[in-house]
């Protein structure tokens, strides 16, 4: 099965290609400093996008467009969300969601805090849904949270956007004839990462533990860590076969052994970064060493570059 999901709905994506011209690939940081809100681009850029849905396997379908991918279980129960989107696509998801049935919105689970995933929590909220989602979730968006590589100070959401249910280590739901397991695996692209896994569809959810295609972000401002993104990455493939479909937080749907290829590429870097940072070379020596250079052809060539990652692994070892 192939889906043909575009770059878009990646994190950082919605940043007009403009940005990355002349002077080669830029970190947020830096994209933040030549417009003036990387966040607010964002937003303007989802405001406009349309709403790809891709059917996957019995009643469970993907959004894309709307920042990280929404996984939907559809049926008698309402329909069951997995992440939100951001807000200002409300008019294109509530579309999208009515073409896959007339059946209310009921659950929403969020992966993460991040407002590419939880920014759409207030109107669904609105809508009907229960909002579940880790105990630190619940901790970031009930206060002011600053994320460094973003030069951003995200305002605690309004008390509609805040899950009303918090778990810590698993939870179970039955419905819509599917057992959805969430689990959290420990602090990693974020502190309080859950996958959501669908038993009887065999679909796994992965929150922003997978970036398919693309070196992934990594939240050290609110505790996540590249030795967390690498031990995620293991239990995602623990959770999995060689028969599940595999819903990234951002990229194309996915399966186990691109899963394992990326978990490879996590691991491999970071050892690589780790050696030279124990020999004693500076962030600066790191980078100029390209520690990423065997992977940079298929994975670094969008948002977060090879020099960035470099960054981004070597403050974590």
């Amino acid at each position: 099965m192939t889906h043909a999901f575009s770059r878009r709905n990646f994190c950082l994506c919605c940043i007009a290609a403009t940005t990355f011209s002349a002077t080669g690939w830029l970190t947020p940081r830096e994209v933040f400093a030549k417009t003036g809100g990387i966040v607010d681009m964002i937003k303007d850029s989802a405001a406009k996008a349309p709403i790809s849905i891709h059917k996957l396997r019995g009643n469970v379908s993907v959004l894309e467009g709307s920042g990280g991918n929404i996984a939907v279980l559809n049926g008698a129960d309402g329909k069951i969300l997995v992440d939100a989107g951001i807000g200002v696509s409300r008019v294109q998801v509530k579309a999208a969601l009515a073409r896959l049935g007339p059946q209310p919105i009921s659950t929403l689970i969020n992966t993460h805090w991040h407002f590419d995933h939880a920014d759409g929590n207030e109107w669904l909220h609105g809508e009907g849904a229960h909002i579940i989602a880790h105990k630190n979730t619940r901790t970031h968006l009930s206060s002011t949270q600053r994320v460094e590589d973003w030069s951003f100070d995200f305002p605690p959401s309004p008390a509609g956007a805040i899950p009303g249910e918090v778990m810590e280590k698993s939870h179970t739901l039955s419905v819509n004839g599917d057992t959805l397991t969430l689990e959290y695996y420990g602090p990693a692209h974020t502190d309080g990462d859950i996958s959501v896994r669908f038993a009887e569809a065999d679909i796994l959810h992965t929150g922003d533990t997978y970036w398919n295609g693309v070196y992934p972000f990594v939240d050290y401002s609110t505790g996540g860590s590249i030795d967390g993104m690498i031990m995620a990455a293991k239990k995602n493939i623990e959770a999995s076969t060689d028969k599940t479909i595999i819903v990234p937080g951002h990229g194309p749907i996915s399966n186990r052994a691109q899963m394992i290829e990326s978990f490879d590429m996590l691991s491999a870097i970071r050892d690589k970064v780790a050696s030279l940072k124990n020999k004693g070379l500076s962030l600066d020596e790191v980078v100029a060493a390209q520690p990423t250079a065997a992977f940079d052809n298929k994975w670094g060539q969008f948002v977060i570059d090879p020099a960035f990652f470099t960054r981004l692994t070597y403050v974590g070892v």
